[in-house]
């Protein structure tokens, strides 16, 4: 965590270990005189830092750090790896010789790269500089980039672009390279600071009327506007997903705004306003500084380590006081007492179907209903080519024909034409399954047989399913019930794909006895019009949700 504070120094806190916590110096005009005359009688020490960028692409090459100071106009660098202040001094030509003092650097940013600094200026001038040999390479605009002061530079992942705000309520877009103005928008208020979310293209925009708006820049369209806040907004940070939008102001609140849905998430209150944010690259911690307050404050990200309900707040919503954590000793608290003030988080529980108009499927494995058809097919290429032979031998006693000469007997040869299908008739037992069946007959209930189906295995399906037939032991009167049951199912829209599955393997079982039996027909006939009811509707659900998806990506939002 990089911090500037009052006293002119900037500093690396460390969330790990404070072993690697370090100080990168104060900032000095001239540090040969500084170190002559000490630190009591220095005069040559800079103002405090008031906004500082870093990147971390070449640190290891040259500074990576660039600093505005208050009412100063030239900018400093500043190296991590040998921790003290760069090299260089960032300020336009013409001023090098004097110092004005009317102007001052107000925004500052660098490229992903990591080779060029972008300053903007209190007059409405944008430079970009070299951060390894310190030299300008140019402004943008004729004289000036914008009217007011600059309030906001951002440079893209890819440096093809540059962002500038102004306080006269225009954003403008410019080519990184040639520094030709592409594009300009006007703003409903004067904007007090932008970000960009480099990864997504999100550039956040906060307004002096508390408000917010987050602008894609590849459309140049404000997508989101959220307002709520009553007081000026102090800060903003982006989660590393671009996901979500976290802002604080000076009526002392910290507010999360869930992008995608353009809702407020979360909101809480301190005792003291937050006047910087910034969250961890794999965002698992927040951290905040206050006013009044030397101390950097770290909040954990619960929904990372725990189930938390991400619901948008109400417009009404009125925010809870957070502590902060503090050395001074506290005293016992009531753990009881305090956890009937928490706010209860109620966990959804998802209902088995969400409404009646919806198509339900049973959330079971594709190898519980998929492979039914092809049943036989599968037990063919399980089969092994060449079944076990039997080893010839010789019975001990050769049987032979009775009478004065022995003649043995022949074998009898096997009938091809005898049916191999024995009928059991009554003697076949009932399975639970067809019991469910036959007693669903009268009840008209068939939530246990279809219970004890998806139960089965494929191989066990299909025999309760030819166990059905009368060949099989079954009864017309069965068969009749299951079709009761896959018309149910459809009726009902649950258990979508198994009753396609299962009326499939029963139509290929029992083909031959359904087209003979009239009211296994009707039925079937009754159960053909509510497929194709059901799968027009489908198709409709279907088309409807790919020409959404169609105008989403073909239009400009």
């Amino acid at each position: 965590i990089f911090l500037s504070g009052q006293d002119g120094t900037l500093q690396s806190f460390s969330t790990v270990h404070d072993k690697f916590n370090k100080s990168l110096g104060r900032g000095s005009i001239n540090k040969k005189k500084s170190k002559k005359k000490g630190l009591k009688l220095d005069t040559m020490s800079l103002p405090p830092i008031t906004v500082f960028a870093s990147e971390v692409a070449h640190q290891s090459d040259w500074d990576s750090i660039v600093a505005c100071h208050q009412g100063y106009i030239t900018c400093t660098t500043w190296n991590y790896q040998k921790s003290s202040m760069g090299a260089h001094k960032l300020r336009p030509e013409e001023y090098s010789k004097h110092k004005p003092i009317d102007i001052y650097a107000t925004a500052v940013d660098i490229t992903s790269c990591g080779n060029f600094a972008v300053i903007g200026l209190s007059t409405g001038r944008v430079d970009v500089y070299n951060m390894q040999s310190g030299i300008h390479r140019g402004h943008y605009g004729k004289e000036r980039a914008h009217e007011g002061a600059i309030r906001g530079v951002a440079v893209d992942g890819l440096n093809q672009l540059i962002i500038t705000a102004g306080s006269e309520g225009l954003i403008k877009f410019w080519k990184f390279k040639t520094k030709d103005l592409v594009y300009s928008t006007e703003l409903s208020s004067s904007p007090s600071g932008i970000l960009l979310h480099r990864d997504s293209g999100i550039l956040g925009i906060a307004f002096d009327d508390f408000s917010i708006s987050v602008l894609d820049i590849e459309t140049r369209k404000i997508v989101r506007t959220f307002s709520g806040h009553h007081g000026r907004i102090n800060d903003m940070t982006f989660s590393p997903d671009g996901r979500w939008l976290i802002t604080s102001s000076m009526d002392c609140t910290i507010k999360t705004w869930d992008l995608p849905s353009g809702c407020l998430i979360d909101c809480f209150l301190v005792d003291s306003a937050a006047v910087s944010l910034a969250m961890s690259p794999t965002g698992d911690f927040l951290a905040s500084t206050h006013v009044d307050d030397l101390g950097i404050y770290l909040w954990s990200n619960r929904s990372l380590y725990s189930l938390v309900s991400l619901r948008p707040l109400p417009a009404d919503y009125e925010p809870s006081m957070v502590t902060r954590p503090s050395t001074c000793p506290v005293q016992d608290v009531d753990v009881a007492r305090e956890e009937e003030t928490c706010d209860e988080m109620v966990e959804y529980v998802s209902p088995e179907q969400l409404g009646e108009q919806l198509v339900t499927l049973s959330s079971l494995p594709e190898s519980r209903w998929k492979n039914l058809l092809s049943l036989d097919v599968i037990k063919k290429k399980n089969k092994p080519r060449e079944p076990p032979k039997v080893p010839k031998s010789a019975p001990f006693f050769i049987p032979t024909v009775p009478g004065l000469i022995p003649r043995y007997i022949v074998p009898e040869e096997e009938n091809d034409t005898q049916s191999k299908v024995v009928n059991l008739g009554v003697l076949a037992q009932k399975s639970d399954f067809y019991i469910h069946l036959e007693e669903a007959l009268s009840t008209n209930e068939y939530t246990a047989p279809l219970n004890l189906l998806k139960s089965l295995g494929p191989s066990n399906i299909e025999v309760e399913l030819r166990g059905l037939a009368p060949e099989g032991g079954g009864s017309m009167e069965v068969m009749l019930s299951f079709l009761r049951m896959i018309g149910m199912m459809l009726k009902k829209k649950y258990n979508f794909e198994l009753a396609q599955a299962y009326l499939a393997l029963f139509l290929k079982l029992h083909l031959k006895v359904l087209s003979s039996e009239p009211k296994l027909l009707e039925e079937i006939s009754r159960l053909s019009t509510q497929l194709e009811e059901t799968w027009m509707h489908l198709r409709t659900l279907f088309n409807q949700s790919l020409c959404v998806l169609t105008y989403t990506k073909s239009a400009l939002l």
